[in-house]
């Protein structure tokens, strides 16, 4: 069987993540969520997704295709259902479309002439920015599962001082010593070849993925993941780091999303909980306005290879678009577009020959080319998101 992720309706509610990757690629948890279902699903995914998007994410369409939307996080009992799939049926939860059979001389598909299986258990769907970390911690708990099913941690070195070791899993080539990590709230993974350097304070659920690191005396609050080669200091409550993204330094980061080839500069803290206690409202990109997320607790929203100076401070409920540069004193405004450069001041359009120079120099750091594929994808944003530059300039 063929299965194909696609987007779904809630594609543009996880903007800015979703202006440079599909819903698919969003990390919540240990894995992805492609990831998720490929390790249940056994098989390999594609996706169907915006067609800028689609050259690095390809669909590939067979004879008979299982579609599924990648909002929903995998379950044992709902991939048997996936995987029993036939034609003309398609699974539902509520008025949500979780997953349906499709043939590829179907020109359209009549939800009205198929038979509709209700799936009435409870599913983590990401939906929102906020439910990357604010559902992080049972995403964590699944993919731990998931990932040590039966196999056997890496011994955990004596210098480490562990509360429920037990709940502790450690990948082969990860580094750790002198760190204390308590696994009585949720379980820690450390994934292949990270390290956790000495002094580091670890409060689970928590994930380091493969070569990502800990660095000196970092202090972190679960659920909170720590994508693949990021690396992270200084002070982290619920929060998510999708890949290659540094907060190497002192600061706080709270209740917040960071995509990828992000970097803070040292000492940046992000609020996020209102002096008066009010309920956070986000920036919603399709409404153009803000929008209320039902939290009392929510921080900061990073697009991809968007930067901030040091001692930058973000406001609660604070959205950055990708590729943003922010620096100078005080807080800049709670949402910055896409290709921004500035703060407090003022902005001007971060104009994609320079922002290109700039990831071009980041990538290559990491032995990965800043392709023509990126480049692209970049521009599509840039002219996307003109709409919200303008006010700024």
């Amino acid at each position: 069987m063929n299965y194909i992720l696609f987007d779904g309706p809630s594609r543009n509610n996880l903007l800015p993540f979703t202006f440079t990757r599909p819903v698919a690629e969003i990390r919540v948890g240990i894995l992805t969520i492609r990831e998720k279902w490929e390790k249940h699903l056994g098989f390999t995914t594609t996706t169907l997704t915006e067609e800028y998007l689609s050259e690095k994410f390809p669909m590939v369409e067979m004879d008979s295709n299982v579609m599924i939307n990648a909002s929903y996080l995998p379950s044992k009992e709902l991939v048997i259902m996936v995987k029993n799939l036939g034609e003309n049926q398609a699974i539902f939860k509520d008025e949500d479309v979780i997953a349906f059979f499709s043939k590829d001389t179907q020109d359209e598909v009549d939800f009205d002439s198929y038979e509709a299986i209700e799936y009435d258990a409870d599913l983590i769907k990401i939906e929102h920015t906020w439910d990357i970390f604010s559902k992080n911690g049972d995403a964590i708990q699944e993919d731990f599962e998931l990932l040590t099913h039966d196999r056997k941690s890496q011994p955990i070195p004596d210098s480490n001082n562990c509360i429920n070791a037990q709940n502790i899993f450690i990948e082969e080539g990860a580094k750790l010593e002198f760190a204390t990590l308590n696994a009585s709230s949720g379980p820690i993974y450390i994934g292949k070849d990270a390290e956790v350097m000495e002094g580091s304070l670890v409060r689970g659920p928590f994930a380091l993925c493969e070569h990502a690191t800990l660095k000196l005396g970092a202090k972190i609050y679960g659920p909170t993941t720590v994508g693949p080669h990021s690396k992270v200091g200084g002070e982290v409550n619920n929060s998510v780091l999708f890949g290659y993204s540094n907060k190497g330094h002192d600061g706080f980061l709270g209740n917040s999303v960071i995509g990828e080839w992000c970097n803070l500069g040292a000492d940046t803290n992000n609020s996020n909980l209102k002096n008066n206690y009010a309920e956070v409202r986000l920036w919603n990109y399709e409404t153009q306005g803000f929008a209320r997320t039902g939290l009392q607790f929510c921080g900061l929203m990073i697009g991809d290879h968007s930067k901030c100076g040091i001692n930058t401070m973000f406001n609660t409920g604070t959205v950055v678009g990708v590729s943003a540069n922010i620096f100078g004193s005080g807080f800049p405004r709670n949402f910055v577009p896409s290709f921004s450069w500035g703060g407090n001041s003022g902005f001007t359009t971060y104009l994609t020959k320079k922002a290109f120079e700039v990831a071009e120099v980041v990538m290559k750091r990491r032995d990965i080319q800043f392709s023509d594929i990126e480049k692209a994808i970049l521009e599509h944003v840039f002219e996307e998101t003109k709409q919200w530059r303008k006010k700024d300039e």
